[in-house]
């Protein structure tokens, strides 16, 4: 990193590609399905605000089957992420893009992950390549998307160190400690 801003490579800018849930918010078996359900884990928005601080341009790529599954609508989303994206600018963070999946698993999109298409649709949109981009994650999924759009990753929260162990990527307890990890000048090739 050169003058405080994330640098890749050539002088481009980094990139960073969080999943949603279980890596900014708790995740719910039952769905985040209102702007109450979402709750932050704790020391993600400082990270985020840490990260937007430094350089890094913050994108979210999430599955949002609950749309498909008729569990919530595009109106009660967009509600869930302008209280998402109220809470990271309130700590000091901003996010550039939020690109969701509403599909159901068995529909077989291309946006869902463990596919590539919202990982490849904001590279596209916001012109940076894999090369400058790192996915967040905190399952299987996420991993191999990643993997598929040809971006580096890293996995974060309670399977971190089993799923990290697995695929060879590095693990850490929380966002958190990913973002000193990263701020320490570390980047996954």
């Amino acid at each position: 990193m050169s003058g405080g801003v994330a640098s890749a490579p050539g002088g481009a800018r980094r990139w960073l590609i969080l999943d949603r849930d279980g890596v900014i918010n708790h995740d719910s078996a039952d769905y985040i399905r209102s702007p109450d359900d979402w709750r932050p884990i704790d020391g993600a928005l400082a990270a985020l605000a840490r990260l937007h601080r430094a350089g890094f341009g913050l994108t979210v790529a999430t599955n949002q089957s609950g749309i498909g599954r008729g569990y919530f609508d595009v109106a009660t989303l967009d509600a869930i992420h302008a209280r998402m994206r109220a809470a990271i600018e309130a700590a000091g963070g901003q996010l550039a893009a939020i690109a969701y999946c509403p599909h159901r698993p068995e529909e077989g999109c291309a946006c869902r992950k463990p596919a590539a298409g919202l990982l490849l649709r904001l590279m596209a949109e916001y012109g940076f390549a894999p090369g400058d981009a790192l996915m967040i994650g905190d399952a299987a999924r996420d991993l191999e998307a990643a993997r598929a759009a040809g971006v580096a990753a890293l996995v974060v929260g309670e399977r971190a160190t089993e799923l990290a162990r697995s695929v060879g990527v590095p693990g850490f307890a929380d966002l958190a400690a990913a973002t000193d990890w990263l701020l320490d000048g570390h980047w996954p090739c």
